[in-house]
């Protein structure tokens, strides 16, 4: 309600409704169990690259600021999203995220279930997080 005293409005954007994960691969379900949904803030180093990993659940990234280029490892596809653009990631397929010549901050919401891992490193890679 707009009152005299009060010029504020609400506004609202939806950033991203999606059920297909940047690569077009179809959002199935979500897992089974307890639900527990993580909101995680990440930076990541200009000219810096994540190693191989997979997510086994659905996940959404926002970027902050920067850019961030994601790369599937089989095909070798790849999409850049830049500050103010949101994007769902796969499920189960290899990727890796990698910056540029700028760091990329971005939020990332995991909709899992309490206990599993939120990231998964292909064998001989390091942690994600």
């Amino acid at each position: 309600m707009k009152g005299a005293d009060n010029e504020h409005e609400n506004s609202a954007e939806t950033l991203l409704q999606s059920g297909q994960a940047w690569n077009g691969q179809h959002i199935e379900h979500y897992p089974a169990g307890k639900p527990e949904i993580t909101v995680m803030k990440m930076t990541i180093p200009a000219h810096s690259e994540l190693p191989w990993h997979t997510h086994p659940m659905p996940n959404t990234a926002y970027i902050l600021s920067g850019s961030l280029t994601i790369e599937d490892k089989a095909s070798g596809e790849t999409k850049t999203f830049n500050a103010g653009e949101a994007f769902n990631e796969s499920i189960d397929i290899a990727h890796r995220g990698f910056t540029t010549d700028q760091p990329a901050e971005l939020i990332i919401l995991y909709a899992g279930v309490a206990g599993m891992d939120l990231s998964i490193p292909l064998p001989g890679e390091e942690a994600e997080y």
